[in-house]
């Protein structure tokens, strides 16, 4: 399982890979409060999760992800469904309609999928 934090880290790889070490932490300076250190653990941690690999290269390492994006967002929705929802799609749905945070383009995405599906 991913951190919130970790995710963070594998959002910069995802979006252009290889980097180095420095590249990670140029890239989340700016957008985190973290020391590089704290980069450099998530990194860490990443890589004994098997989520990304390092090949070393000149005098640095490379970071790939191995984690694709789109398992890993499968597997936190799937948690979520699981864990608030009883794994079922129309609960949430139900929720977010009584909350009335759905838009009108909300529920017609949602009309157009379902009539996708009843096909």
């Amino acid at each position: 399982m991913i951190t919130d934090a970790e995710s963070r880290v594998m959002d910069i790889l995802w979006t252009r890979a290889p980097q180095t070490a420095d590249e990670i932490v140029a890239a989340l300076l700016p957008q985190q409060d973290w020391q590089e250190a704290t980069i450099k653990t998530f990194l860490n941690r990443l890589l004994k999760k098997g989520a990304i690999r390092a090949e070393y290269e000149g005098r640095r390492y490379q970071y790939f992800p191995v984690l694709a994006r789109a398992d890993w967002v499968d597997a936190e929705s799937r948690s979520v469904l699981d864990r608030l929802f009883g794994g079922r799609v129309a609960p949430l749905v139900a929720h977010f309609s009584e909350r009335e945070t759905l838009s009108r383009e909300d529920i017609a995405a949602l009309r157009t999928l379902i009539d996708e599906l009843d096909r």
